[in-house]
């Protein structure tokens, strides 16, 4: 039984239609509130939470609920979105949490995520079960702590970055612990969730029935030592026999950029823009969306965006965001905007999925590259080129690393190091100089996105740079 039950409703659940969800369980249960109230917990009488509903997000970006739960489910935008968490180590939660969104989609139609899990019976959660699991669970949640590590159990296909994956990291590293993700074999990351567990003390750990548990980024067999997953078992670190190269379907690709802007403070500043001029000239159209996590709900508008990040700004804050783009071009970013002592920089990872028979536009990149450093501020941008999912998501599995294509120095970088040393950059090649000759642009070709030299070229490139900055 699943453990996490989407209901996807074309009205909002008012307060009456959600108590009525709520009485999935009798009259027994009760009540709670979490999360500064945009959760509601129902909790047995000793108050072991049994299954926790967020608050209904409306989703306005048409192609999310296809992206997240796949092209069967009968519903998109606009709908709105609720999910029902149980407690993975309750019995009859899972039932519970069907029912609540099976309660709902009785009364105001739309469909449920997974469609068989959804029904409308008063499940009794028995009293033994919730005392067994009030040892390894807790309200945030996550499904067992220790000293080192926060464990969370997830049975969904695809593993996304929505709100509440990403409350249990903010939990998960207060505490200064490891987050473990465990899930089966068959699931996947969303390129959003990969990103925030690369940056973090986490792991993604695949529990095959076969093999035992493995990394599923890394491939490294794991084994459970003192409270937390770790690499090495027997002999020492080994790759899993299902971590194995699998074929790339019809030898999709994946575009990727990584770029960092840098903007002046100040009250007229004005964000997204070079995310959404990428996008323009690489898709030919904007953004379809933007939000804090997935799934990408709200219609794509820089002003709103920008207003988010002075706010979170104001108080002293980052702002991670999710893009998507719309559902005929695999197109998805994140963001994480911060003030330094710079400016405002916006931290920028742009992939773009391709099929076979789909040429990626290489030849656009030079003008993205000139337009970027000309009008939006642009430090540096990295562009790769990988034989990988078109859909963007991360399987559990071996993919090539990404092949460096180009690099690209902004105006300032090119003044800061000094135009004479940045052109010498790559022994026998010159790069092509952008922009005004007073304050050029540097944008070095690498490579075609298949020459594994273009890594070499990278390292000579960065090698270069750094020899000027260390003599400062």
């Amino acid at each position: 039984m699943p453990q996490d039950v989407i209901a996807l409703t074309p009205q909002m659940p008012d307060t009456q239609t959600l108590l009525a969800a709520l009485h999935a369980g009798g009259p027994g249960l009760r009540v709670n509130r979490a999360g500064d109230g945009a959760v509601v917990q129902l909790c047995s009488d000793d108050g072991q939470t049994l299954v926790s509903v967020e608050a209904p997000r409306y989703l306005q970006v048409p192609g999310e609920v296809a992206r997240l739960l796949g092209s069967g489910v009968r519903a998109d935008a606009p709908v709105w979105w609720t999910e029902a968490r149980a407690s993975t180590g309750t019995e009859g939660a899972g039932r519970l949490a069907g029912s609540v969104a099976g309660r709902l989609v009785a009364l105001l139609g739309g469909a449920t995520w997974p469609r068989d899990a959804a029904h409308t019976d008063v499940v009794s959660v028995p009293a033994a079960a919730t005392a067994a699991a009030k040892a390894t669970a807790d309200s945030t949640g996550i499904d067992a702590l220790t000293d080192k590590a926060a464990i969370v159990l997830h049975d969904r296909p695809l593993v996304a970055a929505t709100t509440w994956l990403t409350d249990v990291v903010r939990t998960t590293i207060g505490t200064g612990r490891e987050l473990n993700i465990i899930t089966p074999p068959g699931t996947r990351l969303t390129l959003p969730t990969r990103t925030v567990l690369e940056r973090l003390p986490a792991r993604w750990v695949v529990h095959d029935p076969d093999n035992g548990y493995y990394d599923g980024l890394s491939g490294a067999v794991l084994r459970w030592h003192d409270g937390h997953f770790i690499p090495g078992v027997g002999g020492g670190p080994r790759i899993a026999d299902a971590f194995q190269p699998a074929p790339v379907v019809g030898g999709e690709r994946q575009l990727l950029l990584s770029l960092r802007t840098i903007h002046p403070a100040g009250e007229g500043i004005r964000l997204g823009g070079a995310v959404d001029h990428a996008w323009q000239i690489l898709t030919g159209s904007s953004p379809a969306g933007w939000a804090t996590a997935e799934p990408v709900n709200v219609p794509w508008s820089q002003r709103q965006l920008t207003d988010l990040a002075r706010t979170r700004a104001r108080q002293a804050q980052p702002t991670w965001l999710v893009v998507a783009g719309a559902p005929d071009r695999p197109a998805i970013a994140t963001m994480r905007i911060v003030h330094t002592r710079a400016g405002v920089e916006e931290h920028i990872t742009l992939a773009l999925g391709y099929t076979n028979g789909e040429t990626p536009p290489m030849d656009s990149l030079p003008g993205l590259a000139e337009a970027l450093a000309t009008g939006h501020n642009l430090a540096t941008m990295v562009t790769e080129l990988r034989s990988a999912r078109a859909d963007l998501t991360v399987p559990a599995h071996f993919e090539p690393p990404p092949v460096p294509v180009s690099v690209t120095f902004g105006p300032d970088a090119v003044a800061d190091l000094g135009i004479g040393h940045a052109s010498a950059a790559l022994p026998g090649v010159a790069p092509l100089q952008l922009g005004p000759a007073a304050r050029p642009s540097l944008h070095y070709g690498l490579g075609d996105g298949t020459d594994l030299a273009a890594w070499h070229r990278l390292k000579q490139v960065d090698e270069h740079l750094k020899s000027r900055a260390d003599r400062a």
